[in-house]
């Protein structure tokens, strides 16, 4: 006689993977809250580091000095990034999602691209007319004392590489990438998401005077849109350097003449 066994299949467990996530709200403002306190400590590691090794005694208007220093600044702006890409990292990490999805690091095409540098201009220009029309100088002076203790170290190429580059990547993905991507999908929607990424930009502009930083709130509305309408934040990054690259030629050429 044969008997015919059927072993019982064996029980697998089987641990379903945790779908990805994205912050929304109130996540948003504190992991942004992290990579600020991020970018921050990193910048300010230039600034006790420049303090510590300069030479004599230090009052506050030679501290106000070294502070000002375009060298200082500019490897300031520089150690800033590796802060924000390390804290996003982090937030984004826990997030399950991919780095460079969660940031939208995606081409945006040339149209996408041209559309961005034409309005651009056009709104520069628009703010150029009316900084004139109005008898105001179209740089801020805060640029041309950067630039010209920059040019007195030797280091001008070092603060274009810190505004140019550091500067557009470090608050690009921290601005219209991330802040941007979690409050957009919140109650926000994308326009109360540009407005308020925008806000936030703005303020970390504050070394400049009123009339200016309605100038940085107008060109972070258009950077929010580009972001929106591309869905690319290279976009953004590209168009905020090409900006950057605008003003810190333009203040070359004025402190040139001045």
């Amino acid at each position: 006689m044969t008997s015919l066994e059927n072993p019982a299949d064996p029980i697998e467990t089987v641990t379903a993977a945790k779908p990805p996530r994205i912050w929304k709200f109130w996540g948003t403002l504190l992991w942004g809250l992290f990579a600020f306190t991020a970018m921050f400590l990193g910048q300010i590691t230039v600034v006790a580091y420049v303090i510590t090794t300069s030479e004599g005694a230090l009052d506050i208007a030679s501290l106000k000095a070294l502070l000002a220093n375009g060298t200082t600044i500019s490897l300031s702006v520089i150690m800033g990034l590796p802060a924000v890409i390390a804290a996003l990292w982090i937030a984004i990490r826990i997030s399950r999602t991919p780095f460079a999805d969660y940031l939208a690091l995606r081409w945006p095409g040339w149209k996408n691209l041209l559309i961005g540098i034409g309005s651009l201009i056009v709104l520069i220009f628009a703010w150029d007319l009316l900084s004139k029309s109005i008898g105001r100088d179209v740089a801020p002076g805060f640029m041309g004392d950067v630039l010209k203790s920059a040019r007195a170290d030797n280091a001008l190429w070092l603060l274009v590489l810190a505004f140019c580059v550091g500067a557009p990547i470090t608050e690009e993905f921290f601005a219209r990438g991330f802040l941007y991507r979690g409050w957009s999908e919140s109650f926000l929607r994308p326009v109360g998401a540009i407005i308020l990424s925008s806000l936030v930009w703005t303020a970390m502009h504050l070394q400049y005077d009123l009339f200016f930083l309605g100038e940085v709130f107008s060109i972070g509305l258009l950077l929010g849109y580009l972001r929106y309408r591309s869905n690319s934040t290279w976009l953004t990054v590209i168009v905020h350097g090409i900006n950057n690259l605008a003003a810190t030629l333009q203040t070359i050429w004025l402190t040139g003449h001045s």
